[in-house]
């Protein structure tokens, strides 16, 4: 039997709630004591941001600017499924559920502009501040590092990893074992806090992860009975071991293997800034033949500026092409080959690099052209990616590849500026993959483990 309603309760001139007009809390359902926790939480939000608007957030109703003001609702006992709306006004519970979400929009507003409505977004991994508090004994080499990051002074994989590497050789000489513990198992625990304080400066790179995760192995089988400097000068030995031939040397080899596929005439498109495309560019240039490049570079880092000067400094400087994203089209005719860079390779054959790469390849593959990525086996990932949606990073608005920010973007609340880092790149868009072991098709990127001799990395 449906309630009787009083209209002059409904549709009051007054928005303020009466003793009599509150019901109590035993009469009330749990939805409905759920529905006014919602309303009071929301109260008190808007009651930080704006003092005076809580006597509105209280009685959900708007504000005098607002065109049609939410009625108070004196329900008190259970509503009938068809009491969702009275006289065309809007009921209870859209009142209070819109009343919280505004009141969180008011907060975030008041936060400085952060991420209003592109909440989907929220699991990438996101630019902390500088200044947040350290937490364990970091090392003054990882605290600069952190720093570093987190500025995007120090870009690309291969550059994090080996900063890095170089750091944690100096937490280990300068580390000290205290008494009653073995060096294998509480330099361990040492590097814990160092390395989360990099992963809260810039979320880490899958050749980060894999250069420490061989270093605990390192670590984990250190000699128990070896003269503790004599096994900190151990564990360094193989650092720089690792990076000589899983970078430096592995560089050359694939300097050596994709500078063979370059022929005079050629007209090379890359994009963005990849350290092992620029040394295979130079290579062949300092053997004579005869090619020009188009670098193609995009927002926000614009990394294919520094390789553009890197180019163009040699003697004789090498015929260069300097256009961004959206030209892409105008400029693939003319292209012979694409050298393009990977952050990762997943097992699937995807390359996982930076944002725009997916695109050049697929425009390359729809006009013919042979698509080689330039990766060392190092970055091989066991995972599976499917897209650059599940984990992504997202850099500042306006930030370069040297830590400075751009002026010329409007700093307003309405507008919210994305930058994704990266992309993944389907293996059907890449012809062949260039790696220290050989020149390896997609479809068989799952073997570089088993072409390394080993089960894992």
């Amino acid at each position: 039997m449906p309630v009787p309603i009083n209209p002059e309760m409904v549709v009051g001139p007054s928005p303020v709630k009466t003793a009599a007009s509150q019901p109590s809390q035993k009469s009330m359902t749990k939805a409905e004591r759920r529905e006014l926790q919602e309303k009071q939480r929301a109260a008190k939000l808007l009651q930080k941001q704006n003092p005076g608007a809580s006597a509105s957030a209280a009685g959900g109703s708007a504000t005098p600017a607002t065109p049609k003001p939410k009625q108070p609702s004196t329900f008190s006992q259970r509503r009938a499924p068809g009491d969702a709306t009275v006289g065309g006004t809007t009921s209870r519970s859209s009142a209070q559920k819109e009343t919280t979400v505004n009141a969180a929009l008011a907060i975030d507003d008041s936060a400085g502009g952060r991420s209003q409505g592109l909440r989907i977004f929220s699991h990438f991994g996101l630019p902390k501040p500088v200044g947040h508090s350290l937490k364990g004994d970091i090392h003054p080499a990882i605290i600069r590092l952190g720093l570093l990051f987190s500025e995007f002074r120090i870009c690309g994989s291969n550059a994090r990893c080996i900063a890095t590497l170089l750091a944690f050789k100096k937490v280990i000489q300068d580390y000290i074992t205290p008494s009653h513990n073995t060096l294998s198992r509480h330099l361990m625990t040492h590097l814990s806090p160092q390395i989360t304080h990099l992963v809260s400066a810039r979320p880490m790179s899958v050749t980060m992860g894999n250069a420490i995760r061989q270093l605990k192995l390192e670590i984990s089988g250190s000699d128990i009975d070896m003269i503790e400097q004599d096994a900190k000068d151990a564990l360094c030995d193989k650092i720089d071991n690792y990076i000589r031939d899983r970078i430096i040397i592995a560089d050359e080899v694939i300097q050596e293997l994709a500078g063979k596929k370059i022929n005079d005439g050629d007209v090379i498109l890359t994009y963005a800034r990849s350290s092992v495309v620029e040394k295979i560019l130079l290579k062949a240039h300092e053997e004579g033949k005869r090619f020009s490049v188009i670098v193609i570079d995009s927002r926000p880092l614009l990394e294919g500026k520094r390789l553009l000067r890197r180019l163009t400094s040699t003697d004789p400087p090498i015929p260069c092409t300097y256009t961004l994203l959206p030209a892409l089209p105008s400029v693939i005719t003319e292209v012979t080959t694409v050298l393009l860079g990977a952050h990762s390779l997943s097992s699937n054959g995807a390359v996982y690099s930076r944002a725009g790469t997916a695109l050049v390849a697929m425009m390359a593959k729809s006009h013919s052209v042979p698509v080689m990525v330039c990766c060392e086996t190092y970055k091989f990932s066991e995972g599976v990616m499917l897209d650059g949606f599940g984990k992504n990073e997202l850099a500042p608005a306006g930030i370069s590849d040297s830590g400075r920010r751009s002026k010329d973007l409007p700093s307003t609340l309405n507008l919210e500026i994305l930058n994704p880092l990266y992309d993944l790149t389907p293996p059907t868009c890449i012809t062949v993959v260039v790696t220290e072991v050989g020149l390896i098709p997609p479809s068989s990127i799952s073997s570089i483990p088993l072409a390394l001799g080993k089960t894992n990395l």
